[in-house]
């Protein structure tokens, strides 16, 4: 009995280990506007993943120096966590802003430097900002994307994301992000086509002004796209982190959306 015991715990170590927990989150207007609280907060509700990738850093003063705090106050839970952040978008046209990447070096290695997308970044304003990382000695890259805003036709943009992956040939993508565009429109059937397939379905991730009830959620725009032969799906979901507030609106001085995060092994 014994025996067997010791064999289930070992077989779950062993699953445990071989799984990793990506999450994305758009923080709104990340930057010194985030006060010593929030980023409490904010790490708190990351600390148990392996990667974290923000949009919407501020590309001023203040977007990298909030990111570096966050990474301290996650160094000071247990794991020892590295970070990068992307130079400012090359957006002329809108919104100019950063990304970053946060991870746990005990369970993942950054390979080489992140970089933001150079071929289409005229054609996209808020150009994807790439990372590879090794797990258990394979490589998966992650691109981390803030789309224009719904009004403004995010597809206009997505649609260029088709040429990615011939673009990068070797790299395993991964898509992720706020595309404030649902997963089931027209522009990702060539992504699908290729074999992609979103995390979330006909799931909201953006908060309302004001609850309605019980609905609190407004739009299904954030998500992550992966290729189904390179890895084996473990779980997904979002966290409805406002739920731990009193009201909406002091949850949208976190964000305006929700983080969502993929659990995987790589085949």
């Amino acid at each position: 009995m014994k025996n067997i015991l010791y064999f289930v715990l070992f077989l779950f170590t062993i699953l445990s280990f071989s799984q990793t927990k990506v999450v994305s989150w758009n923080l709104e207007n990340f930057g010194k506007s985030k006060s010593q609280s929030d980023l409490d907060f904010i790490a708190k509700t990351i600390a148990n993943y392996d990667i974290v990738t923000i949009q919407e850093v501020v590309a001023g003063y203040g977007g990298a120096q909030a990111i570096a705090k966050l990474a301290a106050i996650l160094n000071e839970k247990g794991s020892k966590w590295d970070y990068r952040v992307s130079d400012p978008t090359s957006s002329s046209s809108y919104k100019t802003e950063r990304y970053a990447f946060l991870w746990k070096t005990s369970k993942v290695k950054l390979i080489g430097n992140p970089w933001l997308e150079k071929k289409y970044h005229l054609e996209i304003d808020r150009e994807p900002y790439f990372a590879t990382f090794e797990i258990d000695k394979k490589t998966i890259t992650l691109s981390s994307f803030h789309a224009i805003t719904k009004n403004k036709q995010p597809e206009t943009e997505i649609k260029y994301f088709k040429f990615l992956p011939a673009e990068y040939p070797n790299l395993n993508l991964v898509f992720i992000g706020d595309f404030n565009c649902p997963e089931t429109h027209t522009v990702f059937f060539p992504l699908k086509k290729m074999g992609y397939s979103s995390i979330l379905k006909n799931e909201k991730t953006t908060l309302k002004q004001k609850c309605k009830g019980d609905i609190c959620l407004a739009s299904e725009f954030d998500n992550m796209f992966y290729k189904t032969s390179a890895f084996k799906r473990t779980n997904s979901g979002t966290i409805h982190f406002y739920q731990q507030f009193n009201s909406l609106q002091e949850a949208r001085k976190i964000s305006d959306h929700i983080p969502v995060w993929f659990e995987f092994s790589l085949n």
